[in-house]
This record gives C-alpha cells, sequence and structure tokens, in this order.
C-alpha cells in the first residue's frame, strides 16, 4: 500500500506543475498581445513619417511657387497669358510657323517616293540579309506545301545547328516493311 502522506504531495506537486503551465500560457499571450501593439505602433510611426515628409514636399512646393512667382514678376518680366494670346484653332498655330523672314530655311518635309503603274503591283519578297529572292512555301501550287515547309526548316536548323553539317543527316523511309523495322521477325 501507498502511504497516504505521499499521495498527498504528488497531488500537490501535478496542482503546482499544473498552474505553472497555465501562468507561462498566460504570460505567452500577454508577450504576444504587447508585440502585436508594438508592431502596430511602429506601422503608425511609418505612416505619419510618410504624412510628414507629403507635408513637408508641399510646404516646399508651395514656397518655390511663391519664389517662382517673384522672379518671373521681378528678374524675368514674365506675365499671365492675356485673353487675346490663345488661339482657337490648330490651323492659327500653324500659321504661327509660317517664315516670315526671306532668308530663313525651308521647312522639313517628309520623303515620298512617287511609284509608276508598273511598279505598283505585289513585289518578290527578298531576304534582308542576303537579298536574295525568298519563296513561300503558298506559292508553288503545284507541290505539297508541307513538304516544302519542312524541307526548308530542314535546311534552316542545318545551318543554324552548332553540330556541322557534315553531322546532319536528313531521314529517310527504307523502303522495307514496318514489321522488319520494329525488329520484329516474320515467319
Amino acid at each position: 500500500m501507498i502511504p497516504n502522506g505521499s499521495r498527498i504531495r504528488q497531488m500537490g506537486w501535478a496542482a503546482v506543475l499544473a498552474a505553472c503551465v497555465a501562468l507561462f500560457a498566460l504570460l505567452s499571450f500577454q508577450v504576444q498581445t504587447v508585440r502585436s501593439e508594438v508592431l502596430l505602433a511602429e506601422r503608425e510611426i511609418i505612416a505619419l513619417e510618410r504624412d510628414v515628409l507629403m507635408l513637408e514636399t508641399e510646404f516646399q512646393t508651395r514656397a518655390s511657387q511663391r519664389q517662382l512667382a517673384e522672379w518671373n514678376t521681378i528678374e524675368l518680366g514674365y506675365e499671365a497669358p492675356r485673353a487675346d494670346q490663345y488661339l482657337e484653332s490648330n490651323r492659327q498655330l500653324a500659321n504661327l510657323g509660317q517664315d516670315v523672314r526671306p532668308d530663313a530655311p525651308e521647312p522639313i518635309r517628309v520623303a515620298r517616293a512617287e511609284l509608276s503603274a508598273a511598279d505598283a503591283g505585289p513585289r518578290d519578297m527578298v531576304s534582308p540579309v542576303t537579298g536574295a529572292p525568298v519563296t513561300l512555301a503558298s506559292a508553288s501550287a503545284g507541290e505539297d506545301a508541307g513538304a516544302i515547309f519542312a524541307d526548308a526548316f530542314g535546311e534552316f536548323l542545318i545551318d543554324a545547328s552548332p553540330i556541322r553539317a557534315a553531322n546532319a543527316q536528313t531521314p529517310t523511309m527504307p523502303s522495307a516493311e514496318p514489321a522488319v523495322l520494329l525488329g520484329e521477325v516474320r515467319e
């Protein structure tokens, strides 16, 4: 039999342990609460610093506007535009740009080539690199367009490949039966 005193002592230690765990949990919740309040306060401080920076910029802008107005009136002699200085249309604006001096240079004009009736039709496509005429697969109606494209694309790949042309081969289909090609033997 277990003596009664040790049983009570064990229950006492269990109660003390449970109280410590409860206090630890309560303390950790309190720490998390304070930490979140600190983070919120830091965010508010950052927002207030941004507001202060914006207000300082606004103040400097308004002060510089006052300084610019003083420079315009006193030193530079600028005035606000009058009503008769505004233009009513784009044509009036274009007329302001007309040459008034006899020695003024000619206005810049856009180059434009006049095409004759013979040149008005479609032209052959030419490669911008080599200057050779380009043949489109759809241009030849008698041949299979897919085969022409495959040949042209294969030649392009051979030219662009880092593997030299000596190693490149065009795939060919042997005339043997498919069963023989797959390695099967028919009896």
